[in-house]
């Protein structure tokens, strides 16, 4: 306005050899978020949550704490209430129910083909195994968080993972890739000069990878996995016989008498129990393993080609590193009978299957936290930030 005047009174500058003292930085600060009073609250915190690692899976996710092992293996399933979306039951609970609810209650995966599908379920799934670790503790948990991601996922996948941790109460959640830390939970030597070939068949991602000097020299992944299988037995049975199965007794007859290979388990036999497409009543048919594997053929021989066309690619050293280590399947598909000898008849290199493969990506992530000083550099870099909600 006219008339008026505006003081203004300029600051010293500060001295050029005096600059301003940087913020002591912590292990476990998330740097995402610049207000000091958060990240001291979230440091308070820390001292009594545990680091988790998790293995976000389509078919199961595991939960690893440090110094304390692998505490949690359940279905990833939600059950939701249709018109209010509030979470009814997670796990092996929310399983039990697919297939078997009534119309206000819908039992659904968050994840397919290992990335996020439902951003919110799996934000809750999330919340519900980091509350149930902290069961005994009686302050807000803000722990440590470690997430496997398979290696073929864009910026924006990696993003929905660490995002969704990050809401359900981590104050420092990073990514590793699922074959690298499955690697790792096999026991290969990933840090040093030599090659090792990792072949991680999931439930809805097989990867395979090279890996050295602790990063991934050759990787591979195809949406593909046990799932496809299930899918498989489905449509042979509906083929040959007329008979509609559901996805849970597909998985059931994989795992009892499913085989890529023929061996001494041929002789085996199961009943498949569905509904008939004709008459509309239930029927059951007794099939034999070679007719459950000549089904799932189709998503074996992909798996197979993908190992192939990744030896085809990686660097002639690290092939004849390979061929004295052997290839090393982890991960619940290596379970299938026989998948051992198939791959090694097709590559003409040993062929290993992991201890307890179901477990490799969530140990991993648990040796990573343990480690976390001297292994930062197999971790995925932080490409983005923001303050969690």
């Amino acid at each position: 306005m006219t008339g008026d005047r505006v003081y203004c009174r300029s600051l010293p500058a500060r001295p050029a050899g005096n600059p301003r003292p940087a913020r002591a930085v912590f292990a476990g600060d998330d740097l995402t978020t610049k207000d000091p009073l958060r990240i001291m609250f979230d440091r308070i915190l820390g001292i009594f949550s545990r680091d988790i690692g998790i293995d976000l899976g389509t078919a199961n996710t595991l939960v690893h704490v440090r110094n304390r092992g692998i505490v949690m293996s359940e279905p990833s399933v939600v059950a939701i209430d249709a018109k209010t979306r509030r979470v009814l039951a997670i796990g092996a609970e929310a399983k039990r129910m697919v297939g078997r609810t009534p119309a206000n209650i819908i039992a659904i995966r968050p994840l397919r083909d290992g990335v996020i599908s439902d951003f919110d379920v799996t934000e809750q799934m999330i919340k519900y195994f980091v509350n149930r670790v902290h069961d005994r503790v009686g302050l807000i948990p803000r722990p440590r968080m470690l997430l496997g991601v398979p290696s073929g996922v864009t910026e924006v996948e990696k993003r929905a993972v660490r995002d969704a941790a990050l809401n359900a109460g981590a104050r420092w959640a990073r990514l590793i890739e699922e074959p690298m830390a499955a690697a790792i939970g096999a026991g290969l030597p990933v840090s040093e000069p030599s090659g090792s070939l990792i072949v991680d068949i999931g439930g809805g991602t097989t990867e395979v990878a090279v890996l050295s000097l602790g990063g991934i020299v050759v990787s591979r992944s195809i949406r593909l996995g046990g799932d496809e299988m299930d899918q498989d037995i489905v449509t042979f049975a509906r083929r040959e016989y007329n008979l509609f199965l559901g996805e849970r007794t597909a998985e059931d007859i994989k795992i009892a008498i499913g085989s890529a290979y023929p061996g001494e388990w041929d002789a085996q036999r199961v009943t498949l129990r569905g509904r008939d497409l004709l008459t509309g009543l239930p029927r059951s048919v007794e099939v034999g393993a070679d007719q459950i594997r000549e089904a799932i053929e189709p998503s074996v021989a992909q798996i197979v080609e993908t190992v192939k066309d990744t030896i085809e690619e990686t660097p002639p050293e690290l092939v004849a590193d390979i061929m004295d280590q052997g290839i090393v399947l982890a991960g619940g598909g290596a379970l299938l009978a026989g998948l051992d000898r198939r791959v090694a008849e097709a590559t003409q290199m040993p062929v290993h299957i992991a201890d307890d493969p179901l477990t490799c990506v969530a140990r991993g992530t648990g040796i990573v936290l343990e480690e976390l000083d001297s292994m930062d550099r197999v971790l995925l870099a932080d490409t983005y930030s923001r303050p969690p909600r």
